[in-house]
């Protein structure tokens, strides 16, 4: 397991073990390794703060038009069009300004009352019975229901959907995703909801991208092909439901641990939407993303070839105390996260960051209002097995 000649570092994305904590490894890649190259799986590595938000910006040189997680990368299978994330300009900035009228200030402020009406039904069967698991409980509840409703995926298939989403960024441990050996799936399970939505529409994503008109990159005026509504609305129900699940579970987590800091949020709810902030900060739900290099680029007095893959560590980059000082490995509900880079920056920053605020926000305020204070079981708590995100797959907690 070769890597530079100049450190022993070594840091691999499938390495289930090294991923249950990925930070000290981080810390070493940005201190010893900036550029870090991993001859095993033939990736390069940024870890600084600076250069990783420099990269997300930079889309001409760092490129999502052959995915943003290194095994689709190296597999170079046709994306199909309409996968945001794994697109540039100008293509993107066309997909992203017709998915960015569904995710309006204005609609997003309108489901607060319907957000915490799927908290409140989560977990106040849980009141009095001294358990709650974050995950099975709230974190996969709550956002499905969600993202179900703003889809219009009916209530009873909404499990189904959001197992479905799970299952494509699942790895078996130590392995790629299966879309690297088996190609991306198109969303075809929602294919019967879409003929649906034609003959029945109703106030949802679905009917708006329906009929929604646009100009297409060749200035056509035109409709969405059924294969593009296929794989938005497959985007969409993936992303919807991932991050704020972690999330979810990452507060129960870190809380926990910091058991003076969930104290003065129980006192102070109006210190929530920082301490979000800090959670996404401080444990990022997707700690990488790739790029492929467009072009031989000069980094630390090395030539990364045009052709290579680079992985941007995100969660690297959150903990850089360059940035985030004077530590990044403390977690600190008071501190100002500034501009981490969990939802990304620039022409890939995340569409529905509001909305998994939004969620984060109530979801904590409804956990804390009904249980403030807990310590989570770790021995049965399990972590899930992806190489794109980081969080748990259970994560039961005794109450008080």
């Amino acid at each position: 397991m070769t890597t530079s000649a100049a450190s022993d570092v070594y840091y691999d994305p499938y390495d289930v073990r090294l991923n249950a904590d990925p930070y000290p490894m981080f810390k070493r890649l940005r201190e010893e390794e900036p550029l870090y190259y991993n001859e095993q799986h033939d990736f390069y590595a940024l870890s600084r703060f600076e250069d990783v938000n420099a990269a997300l910006l930079d889309h001409g040189t760092y490129s999502s038009a052959k995915g943003a997680i290194i095994e689709l990368i190296k597999a170079d299978i046709p994306i199909p069009p309409g996968v945001l994330i794994f697109e540039d300009p100008p293509i993107h900035d066309i997909h992203r300004k017709l998915l960015s009228r569904m995710f309006t200030p204005r609609k997003i402020r309108e489901l607060e009352d319907m957000i915490r009406e799927f908290c409140t039904h989560s977990l106040d069967p849980h009141v009095g019975t001294g358990k709650l698991d974050f995950i099975a409980d709230i974190g996969a509840q709550m956002p499905m229901r969600v993202i179900g409703m703003l889809l219009g995926i009916p209530e009873q298939d909404q499990e189904a959907i959001r197992d479905f989403a799970n299952e494509q960024m699942r790895t078996e441990e130590g392995k790629p995703m299966k879309a690297a050996s088996e190609g991306m799936d198109g969303g075809d399970i929602f294919g019967a909801y879409i003929d649906w939505r034609v003959e029945h529409p109703s106030d949802d994503i679905m009917t708006e991208l329906l009929n929604v008109e646009f100009a297409d990159e060749t200035g056509t005026v035109r409709r969405l092909t059924r294969e593009e509504l296929l794989t938005y609305v497959n985007v969409v129900s993936g992303a919807g439901n991932e991050t704020t699940t972690r999330l979810i579970g990452w507060a129960g987590k870190v809380l926990a641990e910091h058991p003076d800091q969930r104290r003065q949020l129980v006192q102070d709810p109006k210190l929530i939407p920082n301490a979000v902030e800090e959670l996404l900060r401080f444990e990022t739900p997707a700690p990488h993303v790739a790029r492929h290099v467009t072009r031989d680029v000069e980094l630390y007095g090395r030539t990364v070839p045009q052709g290579s893959a680079m992985m941007l560590l995100i969660g690297a980059a959150n903990r850089d105390h360059r940035h985030f000082a004077p530590d990044g490995d403390v977690f600190d509900i008071h501190r100002d996260t500034r501009q981490h880079l969990t939802f990304s920056v620039g022409t890939h920053y995340c569409l529905g960051s509001a909305l998994a605020r939004l969620e984060g926000r109530i979801a904590l305020e409804e956990i804390l209002k009904r249980f403030p204070e807990w310590e989570v079981d770790l021995s049965s708590a399990k972590l899930s097995p992806t190489s794109t995100v980081r969080g748990w797959e259970t994560l039961p907690a005794i109450t008080r």
